[in-house]
């Protein structure tokens, strides 16, 4: 089965067709600059990297452009369109209403716009891609993969606010948590790494990127992750303040004279690491500047490190153990000495590891010790073979 798995941003369009039976990339690209201008990147598996500037008014001229690059004679993958049989759209939010993966009909789609209010920016834009795919492909079956579905196992006492009950009740607000897809398929792949049954762990999966979160999976089920009704709560991220005292924010709000949408903007955009530092919210440009003897950029860094280790140790006490801890994504995959400053503080675990294996980048590796009570991992995510898993798995159940 050829599955295409799309991931639509407000501008941008990802793409990947992957055969499922194989699970090899038959090829890959994204779309960007859509209603500005236009560019399609095309990489066919093993072949070289195509950029086409070209007009892309809407998502569908998009959709219609990735499908021309799969049937092209000379560089296609496909010979035809009746080769895709399945298109897999990442949904960011679901709200209450999905904790699983689920094909996509009007219903589905009236749904997901219900929980626009809680993902303005991302849920519009992946239901465009929806609409876009539905036009161009009539009659392949649509299948949503949720952001959040994977943690709607979180019981009450994880998800709810200490805040008046009638606003969970009106309104929906609690935590929803999200990069459900990257925490599902890493801490099931690192049980298959290990060789053990997925429901016998205790794992904490660490999801470190320019967005980041940290999630706690028993026995196969997220029982509390960092992010929350938002992806703005949590770990300090790149540009993103992750957990602060609202009243900071009020008495920055009247010396600064910022409204609502000011404060959202510092607290999403101008915070984090970035704010911190005021080099960069990237790590290596931080990394670069920390030991070029920027203090700022030091103290950016123990700071992020300091709200992972909050958030594994409180995920360690309340599965009253952990038999695992997974470093995945960008920053998790590729900075050992990250990894290392983390681990170094959690030594109260048992947990030790060895510096010769830490230094794997993007690469699935033990990096702890044969003697570590906590066995540490790196385990590159794959979304996108995590979204075609899924959308087969439905297809197949039709």
């Amino acid at each position: 089965m050829n599955v295409l798995v799309i991931n639509c941003g407000s501008s941008s369009l990802k793409y990947q067709v992957i055969n499922s039976d194989t699970e090899e990339v038959l090829a890959k690209g994204l779309c960007e600059r859509i209603g500005i201008d236009g560019r399609l990147v095309y990489q066919p598996n093993g072949g070289e990297k195509e950029i086409t500037d070209a007009a892309m008014p809407t998502h569908t001229e998009a959709v219609r452009m990735v499908l021309d690059a799969l049937v092209n004679p000379k560089t296609g993958v496909l010979k035809s369109l009746n080769e895709i049989d399945a298109v897999g759209h990442r949904i960011v939010h679901g709200g209450e209403a999905f904790a699983e993966t689920t094909l996509i009909d009007e219903k589905v789609i009236a749904a997901v716009e219900e929980c626009t209010d809680l993902a303005p920016l991302h849920n519009p834009a992946n239901l465009i891609g929806v609409r876009a795919c539905q036009e161009v492909l009539p009659g392949v079956p649509m299948v949503g993969v949720f952001d959040t579905a994977f943690h709607q196992t979180m019981p009450k006492e994880a998800y709810l606010y200490g805040i008046p009950y009638e606003y969970y009740e009106k309104y929906k607000v609690r935590k929803y948590g999200f990069h459900g897809t990257s925490h599902s398929y890493v801490s099931k792949k690192a049980a298959e790494i290990l060789g053990k049954p997925y429901d016998s762990l205790k794992t904490i999966v660490c999801h470190l990127g320019n967005g980041a979160s940290v999630c706690a999976v028993d026995k196969g089920r997220s029982v509390d992750t960092s992010m929350g009704l938002s992806p703005l709560e949590g770990l300090v991220m790149g540009t993103r303040s992750g957990d602060i005292d609202p009243s900071a924010m009020e008495f920055i709000a009247k010396k600064e004279n910022l409204d609502m949408a000011g404060i959202l903007n510092v607290l999403n955009k101008e915070s984090g690491v970035y704010g911190l530092s005021g080099v960069s919210s990237d790590f290596r440009d931080l990394e670069k500047a920390a030991f070029s003897g920027n203090d700022r950029a030091m103290t950016a860094r123990k700071v992020f490190v300091h709200s992972v280790l909050k958030y594994i140790g409180g995920y360690a006490a309340s599965m009253n153990g952990v038999d695992v801890i997974c470093f995945t994504a960008g920053l998790g995959e590729n900075d050992g000495l990250i990894r290392q400053m983390i681990c170094d503080n959690l030594e109260y675990l048992g947990i030790h590891i060895d510096g010769e294996a830490n230094k794997v980048r993007g690469e699935e590796k033990i990096i702890s010790t044969p003697d570590s009570k906590v066995t540490v991992m790196v385990v590159p995510t794959n979304e996108e073979l995590a979204i075609c898993r899924e959308t087969v798995e439905i297809i197949r159940k039709k």
